[in-house]
C-alpha cells in the first residue's frame, strides 16, 4: 500500500502506478537522497525529536540501503513511485519502526527540492569544468595553429583575410560566458529547502539552518512555500545549457565545413570521425554532427520546463515531478558535448597552407583598398565606392585583384599606385588590423593571456 493508505480504502490502478512512476529518472538521485536523509537525522535529533540511539540506528541503516543500491543487490519496484519511498520503504525493512521516524518534519515535497539542488550543485561544477576545459584546447589550437591565414567570412561569403587563432577565439569567449553562466546559476542554487514541509513549514521545532549548513548550503530558503514550489534554478540552469549547446553547435557546424575537400582546412582525428558502410573513403565527422543534433534535445528541454511551470499555481503540484528527466537530459548532454568537443579540437590536424597562396589577390582584399584611401583623407563612402568599382572591373576581364597594377590603379583614383600594391598581401593585411580585439597576432596574444588568467582563476 502507499504512503497514504489511512486515507484510501484501496490501492492506486496498475496502469496508475506505471504511470505516475519516476523511479527510473530518481534513482540517479539515490546518493543525493542517502545524504539528504541523513542530515535530516541530525537535524531531528538536534531538535530533540528523536534520540542519539535512534538517530544512530537510522545513519547505521542508511548506510546500509546506500551499499545496496550501489552494489545492486536492492533494486526497487515501481510500485515504490519515487526514491524517496525506495529508501524509506527499505530502511524500515532494515531498522524497523524506528525507521518510519525519518519522515518527521519533512515532506517529499521538500525532499525532492533538496534532492534535485544537491544534484544539480555537482553536476553543474562539472559542467562549469568541462566548458573551461573546452575553453582550455581552443587555447591550446590557437598556440599550435593560431597564425595560420584563413578568409573571415560573413554570410559565409568571404569578407576579410584573418589569422585562424581570431576565428578560435570567437569561439573561445562564448564558452568562457557559458562558464560564467553556471557559475550565475550556481549562485542561485546555493539555498536548503529542506524542511520546508510540504509548503507551510512544520511546528516541531526543527532547526533549517543545521540541515542546510550540514549539506553545504549557504542558508535555507527563507519561505516554504518557494522552497517546495521554486523550479526558476532548474529554469536558469536548462537556460545555461542551451545557449551553451548553441555555441556548441556553432563549432560543430564549421567543423563540418572546414572538414570537407571543398574548404580543406582542417582533418578530423580517428578518434573523433567514422566510416561509411558502402564508401571506402570517407571520413565523416560523426562527433560534430552529433553535438549538432543535440542541440535540439537541449533546447528541447528547457522549452518542456517552461511550459511546466507555466501556469502552475502555487505550491507543489504533480506536474513538477516532470522536471528531472528534461534538467537532468540538459545537464548531461551538454557535459558530454563540451568534452567531446574539447577532444575534437585536441585532436584534428589544421592544413595550415590551405590559403596561404590562395588568398592572393582575392576580393576579400577590396576592403584594404577602401582603407588605403582613407588613411590619405578620402571619405570612406567615396573609397568604398573607388574599391567596388575595381572589383567590378576585375570581374570583367574574369580576373580578381592580381590583375591590377600600378597604372592601371591610378586611373581608378589619383592616390592609388604603386604603394598600394603593398596593401594586397593578405597577411599583411591580417596584421594590420591591430586595434582591440582584432586580427593581428599581437591581439590575438592579448586575448589569449586573459583567457589563460581566467582559467587560473577558475583552477
Amino acid at each position: 500500500m502507499p504512503l497514504w493508505d489511512g486515507r484510501f480504502g484501496e490501492a492506486p490502478a496498475d496502469d496508475m502506478v506505471a504511470f505516475s512512476t519516476s523511479l527510473d529518472i530518481d534513482l540517479q538521485m539515490w546518493p543525493e537522497d542517502i545524504t539528504g536523509s541523513r542530515a535530516h537525522v541530525a537535524g531531528l535529533s538536534a531538535a530533540g525529536l528523536i534520540t542519539h540511539a535512534e538517530a544512530a540506528t537510522l545513519l547505521a541503516g542508511l548506510d546500509q540501503v546506500a551499499e545496496e543500491l550501489r552494489s545492486g543487490s536492492y533494486t526497487p519496484g515501481a510500485e515504490l513511485e519515487d526514491v524517496h519511498m525506495a529508501v524509506e520503504a527499505r530502511l524500515i525493512e532494515i531498522v524497523g519502526d524506528v525507521g518510519g521516524k525519518l519522515h518527521t518534519a519533512r515532506s517529499r515535497n521538500d525532499q525532492v527540492a533538496t534532492d534535485v539542488r544537491l544534484w544539480m550543485r555537482t553536476r553543474l561544477v562539472a559542467l562549469r569544468a568541462a566548458l573551461a576545459d573546452l575553453v582550455a584546447a581552443l587555447l591550446e589550437r590557437v598556440e599550435r595553429d593560431g597564425d595560420t591565414l584563413i578568409p573571415g567570412f560573413t554570410h559565409l561569403q568571404r569578407g576579410q583575410p584573418i589569422l585562424l587563432g581570431h576565428h578560435l577565439l570567437a569561439h573561445a569567449w562564448p564558452a568562457q560566458r557559458d562558464a560564467q553562466r553556471i557559475t550565475d546559476a550556481l549562485r542561485r542554487l546555493d539555498a536548503c529547502p529542506l524542511g520546508a514541509g510540504a509548503m507551510a513549514g512544520t511546528p516541531l521545532g526543527i532547526d533549517r539552518h543545521v540541515t542546510a549548513r550540514a549539506l553545504g548550503f549557504s542558508a535555507p530558503v527563507p519561505n516554504a512555500m518557494d522552497a517546495v514550489a521554486a523550479r526558476d534554478h532548474e529554469l536558469e540552469a536548462a537556460s545555461a545549457c542551451a545557449i551553451a549547446m548553441v555555441h556548441l553547435s556553432r563549432q560543430a557546424e564549421e567543423l563540418v565545413l572546414w572538414s570537407t575537400t571543398e574548404f580543406g582546412l582542417v582533418r578530423l582525428g580517428e578518434a573523433y570521425a567514422t566510416g561509411s558502410s558502402i564508401m571506402p573513403q570517407k571520413r565523416n565527422p560523426d562527433a560534430p554532427e552529433l553535438v549538432r543534433g543535440k542541440a535540439g534535445r537541449v533546447v528541447g528541454a528547457l522549452n518542456a520546463l517552461l511550459v511546466m511551470v507555466k501556469g502552475l499555481p502555487l505550491a507543489y503540484n504533480r506536474d513538477l515531478q516532470e522536471d528531472r528527466e528534461a534538467l537532468f537530459d540538459a545537464v548531461q548532454t551538454t557535459t558530454a558535448s563540451a568534452r567531446i568537443m574539447a577532444g575534437v579540437w585536441r585532436t584534428l590536424t589544421v592544413h595550415r597552407d590551405r590559403y596561404e597562396t590562395a588568398l592572393q589577390g582575392d576580393f576579400l582584399l577590396a576592403t584594404e583598398l577602401a582603407d588605403f584611401l582613407v588613411l590619405r583623407g578620402i571619405p570612406f563612402r567615396t573609397a568604398h565606392h573607388v574599391s567596388g568599382r575595381i572589383v567590378a572591373w576585375c570581374e570583367e576581364q574574369g580576373g580578381d585583384l592580381s590583375l591590377l597594377t600600378a597604372e592601371r590603379l591610378t586611373e581608378f583614383h589619383p592616390l592609388l599606385g604603386a604603394d598600394t600594391l603593398a596593401w594586397l598581401d593578405p597577411r599583411a593585411a591580417a596584421q594590420r588590423r591591430t586595434s582591440l580585439g582584432g586580427t593581428a597576432g599581437a591581439r590575438v596574444q592579448e586575448q589569449v593571456d586573459s583567457l589563460r588568467n581566467w582559467l587560473s582563476s577558475e583552477a
